[in-house]
């Protein structure tokens, strides 16, 4: 995040700090702007809502169904019009949707990318008529040329930190030895890149441990993939396979039935995302532990932040380039689980 703003800083560092319901309230329209007047956006004003055009990488994912419905509640709080071209997973489709859907007024959009260099083009042709895009968890170009291209600010998780604290975490539960197995993302999803950076580095803290399977496996997040290579895999092994690194808890919960009755039924997994499934699985033992990939957060801010913008005609050069929210690691014995399991609820959208 940029050093200048002091203001600013402080007031993200606050909610990133899990400030609670209060810190939330702060960001509804009609709380005094720094200077003195209520926020225009307020719905109780009758004035008009602004409308904003969301997308994500596809809707199938647990992940991002979670971050239509952030935004769509935090709409409904904020008097913001929230439209939803959903990705499918698939570059094509996304981008399909999104040259069609530009063509009409929007107030400023949020997106996260299939995969990088996709939208570049869209984005563009926004920016050329002076509308804000906040972009979400995925690069839309390089980071050198956000800015150069139409985006605004970029709204992310850490991506290493999750790659690393879940898959540190499995290896030191396997005694630091052992061979395991790296499921992983779409190889050209950023978040994905991030993750295995992570899994990587975690790697190196364990020279006992082996990774079979050839490496990381890509499963583009699709479970039926990650099924047939971790079905695979545990089939070639006549000796007991330790542990699992997943980059998402879909992929990780679909495959965690198949170590039961194996000889791999001692099997660590761990995965990141930690919305109420993978919580689940962490709670009945199926999953070791998950990272907070902070869905809520980011489509909540990416969407508050963009409202700020248009409300307060907030120009582009006084944003920070980027804001990473928090995601902690979450495990049967971390202390956080209830905790988690609230922010998640469907109905507060706040982790």
């Amino acid at each position: 995040m940029s050093q200048q703003q002091p203001t600013r800083r402080a007031f993200l560092e606050r909610v990133a700090a899990g400030a609670g319901l209060g810190a939330a309230a702060a960001l509804l329209p009609g709380c005094s702007s720094d200077t003195g007047t209520s926020g225009a956006g307020s719905a109780a004003s009758g004035e008009k809502p602004l409308r904003c055009l969301f997308s994500n990488a596809g809707l199938i994912s647990t992940w991002c169904s979670l971050g239509k419905k952030t935004a769509e509640l935090w709409g409904k709080l904020l008097n913001v019009e929230v439209v939803w071209a959903d990705g499918e997973f698939d570059q094509q489709k996304q981008r399909q949707v999104l040259d069609i859907k530009i063509e009409e007024d929007w107030d400023f959009c949020c997106f996260q990318a299939v995969q990088i260099d996709t939208l570049e083009e869209p984005v563009k042709k926004l920016k050329a008529r002076g509308v804000p895009v906040i972009s979400m968890d995925v690069d839309i170009v390089d980071r050198s040329r956000w800015r150069e291209v139409g985006v605004w600010m970029h709204v992310t998780a850490d991506q290493d930190f999750m790659g690393y604290s879940s898959s540190r975490y499995m290896m030191e539960k396997i005694g630091g030895k052992g061979k395991v197995i790296h499921i992983g993302g779409l190889s050209a999803h950023t978040g994905a890149q991030g993750r295995k950076r992570g899994f990587e580095k975690a790697l190196q803290e364990f020279p006992e441990v082996e990774v079979v399977g050839g490496g990381v496996r890509w499963c583009d997040w699709e479970k039926s993939k990650a099924l047939d290579a971790f079905t695979a895999i545990i089939n070639q092994h006549d000796t007991p396979i330790a542990g699992a690194f997943f980059h998402s808890d879909d992929m990780s919960l679909v495959c965690a039935d198949k170590v039961k009755d194996t000889i791999h039924n001692k099997m660590v997994i761990t995965a990141v995302d930690g919305q109420a499934e993978g919580l689940k699985g962490v709670k009945s033992g199926a999953l070791g532990a998950t990272t907070v990939n902070p869905v809520c957060l980011i489509h909540m801010w990416a969407l508050t932040f963009g409202q700020f913008i248009v409300r307060n005609n907030e120009p582009v050069d006084s944003l920070p380039l980027e804001v990473i929210a928090p995601g902690p690691l979450v495990s049967r014995e971390s202390g956080n689980l209830d905790a988690m399991f609230f922010l998640a609820d469907p109905r507060h959208c706040l982790v």
